[in-house]
C-alpha cells in the first residue's frame, strides 16, 4: 500500500485527524501525491496552493490500496481513470512529473491517515511547473487571486496595460 501526501490547511489538522479529509464544496475529491525519494516533485504543489492565502501549509500522509481507482494526469491535461498503481508506475515513467496530480473521488478516513508533518513553505513552484525566470501574467482573470496583485501590476505593467 503506498503513501500519499495530502497538503492541507494547518489550521485544519486537529479536524483532519478526528474525521479524515473530506473533498471539499467546490473539489470533486481528495488531491494528493504519492511519495517519493524526491521531495521537491511529492510536495511540488505547495508553493501554487500558497498563492490562494493560506498561511501555513501541512503534509497529511496516508495509505490507500494500489488497487484504489483515482483520476490522474497533470493539471491542465484531461485525467485518466486508472488504479494508483498504474498512476505511480506513469509518474515514475516520464521525464517530467511537475504538474502531475492524482485525484481519489471518496474521503480518506481518519485510520488511514498515518501522520501529519509540518512542511517547509518555499517547495515547489508558482503559476506553473516551468514558470521559473519568466514574469506571471498580469491580466485580471490570471491575477485576480494573487496576493498583492495589484503591486505586481504596477510592477510589471507601469503604463497600467493588462
Amino acid at each position: 500500500m503506498p503513501i500519499l501526501v495530502h497538503l492541507a490547511d494547518e489550521r485544519d489538522a486537529q479536524s483532519i485527524l478526528k474525521t479524515g479529509i473530506k473533498p471539499g464544496k467546490y473539489r470533486n475529491g481528495i488531491y494528493c501525491m504519492p511519495v517519493f525519494p524526491d521531495f521537491y516533485i511529492t510536495h511540488q504543489w505547495l508553493r501554487e496552493l500558497k498563492r490562494n492565502g493560506v498561511r501555513t501549509y501541512i503534509g497529511v500522509y496516508f495509505r490507500v490500496h494500489s488497487s484504489q481507482m483515482v483520476f490522474a494526469g497533470k493539471y491542465n491535461e484531461a485525467h485518466k481513470h486508472i488504479t494508483l498503481g498504474q498512476a505511480i508506475k506513469e509518474i515514475m515513467g516520464i521525464n517530467d512529473p511537475l504538474g502531475y496530480e492524482l485525484i481519489i473521488a471518496r474521503k480518506i478516513q481518519p485510520t488511514e491517515i498515518k501522520k501529519i508533518r509540518n512542511l517547509p513553505q518555499v517547495t515547489g513552484w508558482r503559476y506553473k511547473p516551468t514558470s521559473k525566470g519568466t514574469a506571471p501574467c498580469t491580466c485580471d482573470y490570471c491575477i485576480k487571486s494573487s496576493i498583492k496583485a495589484n503591486k505586481i501590476r504596477k510592477k510589471l505593467n507601469p503604463g497600467g496595460e493588462n
